[in-house]
């Protein structure tokens, strides 16, 4: 009897002491770690996807955000007088390189997500910004392979967009639009398409809001584009501020499709 006591004994203790290391452990380190990580994850997400809404936001064309390349570091800013058209055979005494505003020919570029192979006339890409395309001109001799390619899937296809070799630029490459300019070193920089989405159709910033970027009928072929001429224009050469235009060139009739240069179309929707 006193054996089954003593073992009774033992028993009960033994359930006591395991009792105490249970109440004696410490805090679940491991899922305490698991949640922890859940919510660092969570947050992350969030926070994310908020700096992403926000960022384009920042970068999209609205009635209070008329400008959104204000928001880009780099970006120079120049006014031109826009409806100045030159003829074919006249050169434009150019303030900037590549020129993104001024005196232009009077018929545009083919802005269609054209990539060009060859330089173009200076003149006719700058009437395709006056329409409000973005024109991106690179170095031939800094920029080919993978990096070329990466500029031209931002341009091949996209309505008013245009790529074109610009043989002495003094940075790898540079995108233009009506008044508007950006040089940069590397093609995965962000400001890239957060100069695209700024001002590509962007109705506040170009004279031409919705001007046609199809060559159809206009005489320009985007086979076989007037070059681009490299040496500096001579001293009869158009002035930027087009004082030395003849009169009915400033309001010759345009290519079919175009408005007269006293009128413009009506602004495509916002980008």
């Amino acid at each position: 009897m006193a054996n089954k006591t003593k073992k009774q004994s033992g028993k009960a203790a033994l359930k006591a002491a395991r009792a105490s290391v249970v109440s004696k452990k410490g805090p679940p380190w491991g899922l305490i770690g698991a949640i922890v990580a859940v919510v660092l994850i969570a947050g992350g997400v969030f926070g994310y996807a908020f700096m992403e809404i926000n960022s384009v936001k920042e970068f999209t064309v609205s009635e209070e955000n008329k400008d959104p390349s204000d928001n880009i570091d780099g970006v120079v800013k120049v006014n031109y007088e826009g409806l100045q058209h030159v003829n074919p055979d006249q050169r434009v005494a150019y303030d900037q390189n590549p020129p993104f505003g001024g005196p232009h020919d009077g018929v545009w570029a083919d802005c269609t997500g054209v990539v060009y192979p060859v330089p173009v006339r200076n003149e006719s890409m700058v009437h395709a910004l006056e329409h409000g395309s973005v024109w991106i001109a690179y170095n031939p001799d800094r920029v080919s392979g993978p990096a070329l390619d990466t500029l031209k899937s931002k341009v091949e296809g996209q309505p008013y967009m245009m790529l074109s070799p610009y043989p002495g630029l003094d940075r790898p490459f540079a995108l233009q639009s009506w008044g508007h300019q950006l040089k940069l070193d590397d093609v995965n920089d962000e400001r890239v398409d957060q100069f695209i989405r700024s001002l590509r159709s962007n109705r506040f910033q170009n004279p031409e809001p919705g001007g046609r970027c199809d060559s159809n009928g206009t005489g320009f072929d985007p086979a076989n584009p007037p070059p681009f001429a490299a040496e500096a224009p001579g001293p009869d050469a158009i002035k930027m501020d087009g004082s030395n235009l003849a009169p009915p060139q400033t309001s010759a009739p345009q290519p079919s499709g175009e408005a007269p240069a006293t009128t413009t179309t009506a602004p495509p929707a916002s980008q």
